[in-house]
């Protein structure tokens, strides 16, 4: 796509990465932070973004997309507003976690590593939370629910649904 073809929005948040990038293009390391910039800008590091980076850096491409591949916390793919990971650690496994997971699944209607149609959800499944306490564990963005069961998670889906609507009150 060229930038031409790109809406409003889109070329804002391009200007303001180029105006990150024209800042530290001279600094050793600046790739993390410029991939930073890029995910928190457009949700997602989309390849024009790599592309813009990796010149702007001197950097080749090749490189850039092997870092964005080899963070997990980097995603080629937009993202949905809540990203809901389930802890499949040890105690979160043994206590139900792979249960909730196929319940988030089924409501959701996506697989792990998909987004939502409606852009509002994307699911995950994690390694150890640090929660074990409190196990199975999910987190919706930064905020923790403890002990999960299956029956609960279309009520979760409900709440974030429902705080959508009502600009951002969780009940």
């Amino acid at each position: 796509m060229k930038t031409s073809e790109r809406t409003p929005t889109e070329l804002e948040q391009l200007a303001t990465l180029n105006t990150m990038l024209a800042k530290t293009s001279r600094e050793e390391g600046g790739l993390i932070p410029a991939l930073q910039t890029a995910q928190n800008l457009f949700g997602y590091v989309p390849h024009f973004a790599m592309e813009q980076i990796s010149t702007s850096l001197r950097i080749p491409m090749a490189t850039v997309y092997g870092v964005v591949t080899f963070y997990h916390f980097f995603s080629m793919k937009p993202r949905g507003k809540y990203t809901v990971r389930i802890c499949l650690g040890t105690a979160c496994y043994v206590l139900g976690a792979q249960a909730v997971l196929d319940a988030f699944r089924d409501q959701l209607a996506v697989e792990v590593g998909e987004t939502t149609p409606d852009q509002l959800f994307t699911l995950e499944a994690g390694r150890c939370f640090g929660a074990c306490g409190l196990a199975p564990v999910i987190m919706v963005n930064d905020v923790v629910h403890q002990r999960v069961r299956p029956e609960d998670v279309a009520g979760l889906i409900q709440q974030y649904r429902h705080a959508e609507q009502h600009e951002g009150e969780l009940v």
